[in-house]
């Protein structure tokens, strides 16, 4: 899959699991679960246990039907071994310029991470495909973003942190392209527990949530985001 069906993905579908686990063995738990929830979206973080070869054992056995990515991904070297396991994307939790570089260089699709207005300058320019915001949550949650989006209009970004089923709708009206959904979508209880049907039920309440709001909205906004 090249960098722009991989843009084409995510944007299509609207939500990228955050994957944070206590062993690989609940992350590949995890995985299984938001796909059969209907998102063929994952991204390992790197804060995993075995991250790397979790993602090269992701891909192997399902990277034909899931866009497997890699997040916290701090640094390049780190953006070097969660490109050679196989991943599609990289996601940053901050601004790393070197890191946007080198996933430029390799083809891979990357969401830098920023969060001033300085930073989502610095990101973009650098050629970021799409700018996490985050915590989102902590700075003002959809306020924050529909703020960013004045002065940055044509920057397609991607609330991660405070995104929940209360908050999802009003994230995507205020100009978010997708979700980034980590604990309130793949809940740490949920896998300790052994109940992936709780996160199979959560993705799908999400996708319900992201089709609804987009449904909502004037097309024309949407179709603009998806062509550039």
């Amino acid at each position: 899959m090249d960098k722009q069906e991989v843009r084409e993905r995510i944007m299509e579908i609207g939500i990228v699991p955050v994957v944070r686990a206590a062993s690989a063995g609940e992350a590949c738990i995890a995985a299984e679960a938001v796909c059969q929830g209907g998102i063929p979206i994952v991204e390992i973080t790197m804060t995993v246990p075995g991250a790397v070869e979790l993602i090269r054992e992701l891909v192997q056995n399902c990277g034909s039907e899931v866009l497997i990515g890699a997040g916290t991904v701090l640094n390049a070297d780190a953006a070097r071994r969660c490109i050679d396991a196989g991943a599609e994307f990289l996601v940053s939790p901050g601004l790393n310029l070197e890191t946007v570089a080198f996933a430029r260089g390799e083809g891979k699709l990357i969401m830098a991470g920023a969060l001033t207005p300085t930073e989502v300058m610095a990101a973009w320019e650098a050629g970021a495909d799409f700018v996490k915001i985050f915590p989102c949550g902590q700075v003002g949650g959809a306020k924050y973003i529909k703020a960013l989006k004045g002065p940055f209009p044509q920057v397609p970004f991607i609330p991660t942190g405070g995104v929940n089923l209360d908050t999802a709708a009003e994230f995507l009206e205020a100009g978010s392209v997708a979700l980034g959904i980590g604990g309130e979508l793949v809940q740490a209880d949920a896998l300790k527990a052994n109940k992936p049907e709780i996160i199979v039920e959560n993705a799908r309440k999400f996708l319900a949530i992201v089709k609804h709001t987009r449904a909502q909205m004037a097309p024309s906004s949407v179709a603009a985001e998806s062509k550039r």
